[in-house]
């Protein structure tokens, strides 16, 4: 056999053995991970908003966001347990009701840990775990809903705009201008079915019965403390005593406390690529003509919101 089929042979033994060697530490690496008892810390900071796209970036709580970070605990199996550690003055209503459903249907044992705050819509995203934790100094329920209107004519008539409008349906343009008093009707009663949304999924989440839910859901804030006696939270303290809440739900003896990687470079370039367009835009126009802009662009957002 010539020298060169010599190292060839060679060559294809070592690829055998270095696969083999590979695959075995591969099984072991899995199998050692698989009998861990990971307990995934997930933090959760900011306000509560559909966002998406350009804009779901680390200011927010989205639906996106909470649910990517909820998948990938599912598809790991060394993770028995997930703690969402929120930190939230609350948001949209309906953003807070999907990232709410998302956490009541997640598969393996939720607790949530309150930072400083998670009140209003904070709360809702908390009410359907299987626990929640709180620092006795938490900031948490403000259980209700607030319809805000910002109100542009003034701005308009600074800058020089006139509003004119063609419509169909008489409500069409209830926000471009002053309220009827059937307009007010109107938005109290979408205020008012959001805040009975709210109170029952507290008193789903929490197993509370609504009118006592009803008597706490004045919009006051509460403390930590408060909150335990009232029945909206389960124990005090913060993330350990959250990891043991979980353990004991999930049955776990040895937990072990885990957060995932933070995302790599080129992801975090990425994400700020995203905002070059808008810093961009911002710097290239007047004050004034920027904020025309944006009226133009965000108008019926920045006119009114409903949020928890």
């Amino acid at each position: 056999m010539s020298r060169r089929r010599i190292f060839a042979a060679v060559l294809i033994g070592v690829a055998i053995l270095s696969v083999i060697l590979l695959t075995v530490i591969s099984d072991r690496e899995g199998a050692r991970l698989r009998a861990l008892e990971r307990v995934v810390v997930i933090h959760l900071q900011g306000v509560i908003e559909e966002a998406g796209g350009t804009w779901d970036f680390s200011g927010f709580i989205t639906l996106r966001r909470v649910a990517r970070q909820l998948e990938r605990a599912a598809e790991d199996n060394s993770i028995k347990a997930v703690v969402l550690r929120i930190n939230s003055p609350g948001g949209a209503v309906a953003a807070s009701q999907q990232i709410a459903a998302v956490i009541r249907d997640f598969k393996k044992p939720v607790v949530v840990s309150m930072g400083d705050m998670a009140a209003s819509g904070g709360y809702y995203i908390s009410a359907p775990a299987d626990g929640i934790v709180a620092h006795p100094g938490t900031m948490t329920g403000s259980i209700g809903v607030i319809f805000s209107i910002l109100n542009m004519d003034g701005l308009y008539e600074k800058l020089g705009v006139e509003l004119e409008t063609i419509k169909s349906g008489r409500h069409k343009d209830m926000f471009s201008r002053k309220f009827t008093d059937e307009e007010r009707r109107l938005l109290q009663r979408i205020s008012d079915e959001a805040y009975d949304q709210f109170i029952t999924e507290v008193a789903e989440g929490r197993n509370l019965e609504k009118e006592y839910v009803r008597e706490l859901a004045t919009g006051q804030l509460y403390l930590g403390s408060q909150a335990l006696e009232l029945g909206l939270v389960d124990r005090l303290g913060g993330i350990e005593e959250a990891i043991a809440l979980a353990a004991e739900i999930a049955g776990l003896e040895k937990p072990v406390k885990y957060e995932f990687p933070p995302p790599s470079f080129f992801e975090q370039l990425t994400r700020f690529n995203a905002y070059i367009p808008a810093l961009l835009e911002k710097i290239s126009l007047p004050d004034e003509l920027f904020l025309l802009e944006k009226i133009k662009q965000y108008g019926p957002q920045l006119r009114y919101q409903v949020i928890l």
